[in-house]
C-alpha cells in the first residue's frame, strides 16, 4: 500500500540564498543536519551518511536527482540494510526580503516497511518535523 508523501512546510527568517547554502554545503550542513563526507550539489552525485537514535545506527545511501539552485534539490533517500527507496525533495521559495518558505517532501515512505519502528511514516515525521522545525531553523536564523 503506497501512502501519500510526508511533505513538511517552514518559512524561515534567513535569504533563500542562505537556506540554500545551508541544504547544499557540506560544511553547513554537519552543523545542522548529518556529517557527510562529501557532498556536491550535481546530478548523478552519490553520498552516504549514517544517521539514527542511541540504539541503532543506519546508513544512508543517497543520489542527487535534480539541482535548480537556489530553489530545488532532490534525492535518492536508500539504506544500506533496507530493500526500500525513497525520494526528498526541498523547494526553497523566496517570500520576502530576508524570508525563505522551504517544502520538503519525502515520497515513497511506505517501500520501507518492514516492521521496524525507525521505518514508519510516524518516525519520519518526527525526524522532519525535529530537522526544518528546529535544527535548519535555528541555523539559518542565527547565521
Amino acid at each position: 500500500m503506497e501512502t501519500k508523501p510526508l511533505i513538511v512546510e517552514r518559512t524561515y527568517n534567513a535569504s533563500i540564498e542562505k537556506v540554500w547554502n545551508a541544504i547544499t554545503n557540506k560544511d553547513q550542513m554537519k552543523e545542522w543536519y548529518f556529517d557527510l563526507k562529501e557532498f556536491k550539489a550535481e546530478k548523478g552525485f552519490k553520498f552516504s551518511f549514517t544517521g539514527g537514535d542511541e540504539h541503532v545506527q543506519y546508513v544512508h545511501n543517497c543520489e542527487v536527482l535534480e539541482v535548480d539552485p537556489p530553489n530545488k534539490l532532490s534525492h535518492t533517500w536508500t539504506y544500506e540494510k533496507n530493500a526500500g527507496y525513497s525520494v526528498v525533495t526541498w523547494e526553497l521559495t523566496k517570500v520576502g526580503e530576508n524570508k525563505t518558505r522551504v517544502i520538503l517532501t519525502h515520497d515513497g515512505l511506505s517501500s520501507f516497511s518492514n516492521g521496524d519502528p525507525n521505518f514508519e511514516v510516524a518516525s519520519f515525521t518526527k525526524g522532519w518535523n525535529s530537522i526544518l522545525g528546529e535544527s535548519l531553523k535555528n541555523y539559518v536564523e542565527a547565521l
